[in-house]
């Protein structure tokens, strides 16, 4: 995962696995490299722009959530697709934002320069605050652009991005789920896979090409910079190169950290969100407006559950603990024996007891996130603690009630994606766990209720959900219009408010000091961990670990082999995907349209062979936050879309098995032909560049 402008040093080896084109090409700050066409989509993926005329493709699982909220039973894109059929036919996209990297800089020594290693964090940490507010708003001024300092390498190193972030975005295709979720969560996180995933957006702009908030009469974006589509292929074995903004990677931390997420942190989330889908499941099954509230948020808690169920199994299969544990007696003998700093001597023993310490509560916590804070109710009632807030401030009653009302208000995107019935099982569901589990540590509140409904999760349920007034919005809405200054004690009394104020009660004196102290001492060990870590491996080339911010991976197309003589294809087909279809099911069921192409062979100039290629797989490292990054070929030309990674190898945010780690993306081709074919949107493929 190299950050861009470091990977000159890297193109003699990028040339022996095939690149043909130089790599001031892939990245630079002239305005001409391909940094230009790769874009931080919304918060947390990535996209490329793929015609002059600012068309964004990335995931269709990265439009989810903008495209729930543009959908209803009456226009259920979900089930039927969205494919403009011109551009005056694109659906605003509210709050969807696309930012475009523009320039990278190292500036440590502007950060660091005269602060030493070892300065404690809480002193370090606000001299470094101070200086990178200096540093970005100097470039900002300088640059007329936004410029955002990150940290790399848990703090010895800063790097500077100037970038410019786009808000007015709209849709402009959107396969339905039977395309683009197709294989739901039995082929999420595996290989092979079958699933169309991809959506297409467009950016505009204002008259000076410029970021613009949204107005009718914006113009597309007009890219200087955007990836040519090869229509060749690819063979195993073909150079390949993944650019985007992997989230999150800690390769470099030591056992005992690593044995928190393999022993505590990934079993607990895999049993709770086990339970959780199954509500989901049920529910969603039986009630189609319930599928449309609970769709996305299912999506993103599936894919969790399924990642680290083979995080675990990779972990484990690669013996990453003993890894580690191996590795830290080598690196405590240097230190011993060679460093020349001596606090380096030291440097596992305490991140050993730090982490010792800290097993315990974190052990809490993580049942509380996974259980208590999934049920809605209950994290929802943060909201009356606001309110309540209002009462402890003796407001006037004229005060009060607009306070109340516009408190009310906010929760009204919580209530269009909320479902009482379906909470209230999910709580009958996820207590027991959470009352199994942390029985001695639990609120007196939790225990008294606990005792009082029998033990029985789904009486203490139906009592919570009958009672209070946050499972309904009118009477939320009811109460904030005729509360009186003197009826605090309505929301003291509420269930959901007291099963949310005692819970966040215990988090505040109990475990969120402690664990904020752990994360701080950690942080400031690690920071030196790294750097000593660098001293130890001198002829070691380190990346830094995953910060959402752009980064170029290059690796192979190359078939997945773990298990020995056994190997997968390293594509897969339409063939495929018709074989799979069963219509009793939701994740298998193909659509009919789809079905007919096929079964009358009608698939245009995207045809290989007789059929559709759909899915493919590389040697590239990636990581959350990668959904949707361009996969590229020799020539830095798009050949698919980066979409997920293969269940073998899922444990790569903590070690990379070149032997088990693939990342899977969507052939550029069954995109076009379902844009095309499927779609009806030919149109927008008269915008691309097709390399000849």
């Amino acid at each position: 995962m190299w950050i861009p402008s470091t990977i000159k040093k890297h193109e003699n080896q990028m040339k022996a696995l095939g690149l043909e084109i130089p790599v001031e090409m892939i990245y630079n700050d002239g305005g001409t490299g391909l940094n230009n066409a790769v874009v931080l989509f919304g918060k947390g993926c990535t996209g490329e722009i793929i015609s002059s005329k600012g068309l964004v493709l990335t995931n269709h699982h990265c439009g989810y959530g903008t495209v729930q909220g543009l959908t209803s039973l009456e226009k259920d894109y979900f089930a039927t697709g969205f494919f403009a059929k011109s551009i005056k036919e694109e659906i605003p996209c509210p709050g969807l934002t696309v930012t475009f990297i523009r320039r990278i800089e190292n500036v440590t020594s502007k950060i660091t320069t005269g602060i030493s290693d070892t300065l404690r964090d809480a002193i370090r940490d606000t001299l470094i605050a101070n200086r990178i507010k200096v540093v970005e708003k100097d470039y900002a001024k300088i640059t007329g652009m936004d410029a955002t300092i990150k940290s790399y390498f848990e703090g010895n190193q800063y790097w500077i991005a100037i970038t410019e972030t786009y808000k007015d975005i709209r849709l402009t295709a959107f396969p339905p789920n039977g395309i683009g979720t197709f294989g739901g969560d039995d082929e999420n996180w595996v290989w092979p896979r079958h699933t169309g995933d991809f959506s297409v957006f467009r950016v505009y702009a204002g008259a000076d090409n410029k970021p613009a908030p949204y107005a009718a009469g914006n113009k597309p974006y007009d890219a200087s910079q955007f990836f040519n589509i090869s229509l060749k292929g690819y063979k195993e074995g073909d150079f390949s190169m993944v650019y985007g903004f992997p989230g999150t990677t800690m390769e470099y931390i030591s056992s005992g950290e690593l044995n928190q997420v393999y022993s505590i942190i990934d079993p607990i989330s895999i049993e709770a969100r086990t339970r959780r889908l199954d509500v989901w499941t049920e529910h969603m099954t039986e009630h189609r407006d319930v599928f449309l509230k609970y769709t996305s948020k299912r999506a993103g808690v599936a894919n969790g559950w399924k990642k680290w169920q083979g995080e675990i199994e990779g972990l484990r299969v690669n013996n990453a603990i003993e890894k580690k544990e191996l590795y830290e007696k080598g690196f405590q003998q240097w230190a011993m024996n060679t460093a020349t700093d001596p606090y380096v001597k030291t440097l596992l023993p305490q991140l050993k007891t730090e982490v010792d310490n800290i097993d315990g509560v974190l052990f809490h916590e993580q049942h509380i996130k996974e259980e208590l804070l999934a049920i809605e109710l209950i994290a929802t009632g943060a909201a009356m603690e606001k309110m309540q807030a209002c009462f402890r401030a003796k407001f006037t009653q004229a005060q009060l009630t607009d306070t109340l009302q516009k408190l009310t208000k906010a929760l009204d995107g919580f209530y269009k994606n909320y479902d009482m019935e379906t909470d209230k099982d999910l709580f009958a569901s996820l207590m027991p766990l959470y009352v199994k589990n942390c029985k001695k540590e639990m609120p007196a509140y939790y225990k008294k209720q606990y005792h009082r409904n029998l033990r029985n999760s789904n009486r203490w349920a139906r009592k919570v959900y009958r009672s209070s007034m946050l499972a309904s919005q009118e009477k939320m809405m009811a109460f904030a219009n005729t509360a009186k200054v003197n009826d605090s004690n309505k929301l003291k009394n509420d269930h959901a408010y007291l099963l949310y104020t005692s819970i966040a009660t215990l988090r505040k004196e109990k475990i969120t000091p402690k664990i904020d102290a752990y994360r701080a001492k950690k942080h400031f060990l690690n920071r030196l961990y790294i750097n000593a870590q660098m001293n130890y491996e001198t002829e070691r080339d380190f990346y830094p670990d995953a910060n959402l911010s752009l980064r170029v991976m290059f690796g192979q197309v190359q078939g997945l082999d773990p298990d020995g003589d056994a190997p997968y294809s390293y594509q897969t087909k339409l063939a495929d995907v018709v074989a799979l279809d069963d219509s009793n099911s939701l994740s298998f069921k193909v659509p009919a349209k789809l079905k007919d192409l096929y079964n009358k062979k009608d698939f245009g100039r995207w045809a290989l062979n007789g059929d559709v290629p759909v899915a493919f797989i590389a040697s590239n490292h990636t990581s959350g936050g990668n959904s949707g990054s361009p996969i590229l070929n020799s020539k830095g030309e798009l050949i698919g879309t980066n979409f997920d990674r293969a269940y073998e190898g899922t444990m790569s945010d903590y070690l990379f098995d070149p032997n088990r780690c693939r990342n899977i993306s969507v052939d550029i081709r069954y995109t076009l032909f379902i844009l095309e074919k499927f779609g009806g949107a030919g149109w927008l493929i008269d915008e691309m560049k097709i390399a000849k």
